[in-house]
């Protein structure tokens, strides 16, 4: 009997050809064939680094199609590589049908590390690196972009955001409205000529890039996680919560559980401030 092939997942450089890792390079070099989002970009690494290995498509139009090509390849015994055009494959890129597929299967998946975009940019943003929340593209429609921002405001981690050179400027904007200035890092073009990075307020961010006929290079967006500034002072959500229970028929549990949802502060801490605003509005 057969035994099933192992999947790669290879990191691939993010902007300069020579960011990847020897191990990288022969693995790319050994096997029946590489996965790639797109072939063509993938075809110049290869080209650059002079390696030969036959190359198919797998991007998010005939993912799952493909996925169950390559599967059955992994089946008979081959060596599959997964690559993404730019850094570490399945963040924020396809290949995650796959790779839970071949895990389904008992198929060996083995991570080959290399450059991340995200990491990167983290790395050298100046904000704090000891906890982070990767949240990649946020989604196209705007209730859900929203609904999304309002959950991540309440995070005390840095937020790393991916986005396009088009939509850029929206999306700074968008963070300011839910969350406020807060500080940020715009970083554009990473580890290539234009490698620019941008620090400051989201204003002044903003600023910067309003100045410009255009913005190029894709984005990976840093936002600093909410601190203790941003919290609510306790005024502020006792006069929620006395306007809250103004309104008839309104539960001190909904009250605590809204309220705690908004400003990301413990439901029991609001529920006992309410039950003590009741009680004390009762005997005047």
């Amino acid at each position: 009997m057969t035994s099933p092939g192992n999947l790669y997942i290879v990191a691939t450089p993010i902007g300069h050809m020579d960011d990847i890792t020897i191990r990288a390079i022969n693995v790319l070099g050994r096997v029946r064939v590489i996965a790639a989002e797109d072939t063509r970009n993938t075809a110049r690494l290869l080209s650059h680094h002079r390696i030969g290995a036959p190359l198919v498509s797998c991007h998010e139009h005939n993912e799952e199609d493909r996925a169950a090509e390559l599967l059955a390849r992994l089946e008979c015994g081959e060596d599959v590589a997964l690559v993404s055009d730019a850094g570490t494959p399945t963040l924020s890129d396809p290949g995650y049908r796959l790779v839970r597929m071949a895990v389904d299967k008992g198929i060996k998946v083995i991570p080959i590390p290399g450059p991340s975009a995200a990491v990167s940019a983290l790395s050298a943003s100046g904000l704090p690196t000891d906890a982070f929340v990767f949240v990649g593209f946020l989604p196209r429609k705007r209730g859900k972009r929203s609904e999304m921002l309002e959950a991540l405001k309440r995070q005390p981690m840095t937020l790393i955001f991916y986005e396009s050179p088009r939509r850029i400027r929206a999306l700074i904007q968008e963070v300011s409205i839910v969350m406020g200035d807060r500080e940020a890092v715009l970083c554009r073009e990473m580890t290539k000529t234009h490698e620019e990075f941008i620090r400051g307020r989201l204003s002044e961010i903003l600023a910067v890039l309003s100045a410009r006929p255009d913005v190029k290079g894709e984005c990976t967006f840093l936002v600093a996680g909410r601190g203790e500034d941003d919290a609510p002072s306790p005024e502020v959500i006792r006069c929620e919560i006395e306007a809250a229970l103004a309104e008839h028929g309104v539960k001190l549990s909904g009250i605590s559980r809204r309220l705690a949802e908004k400003y990301g502060v413990s439901k029991n801490v609001i529920y006992q401030e309410a039950l003590a605003i009741k009680e004390r509005k009762q005997k005047e």
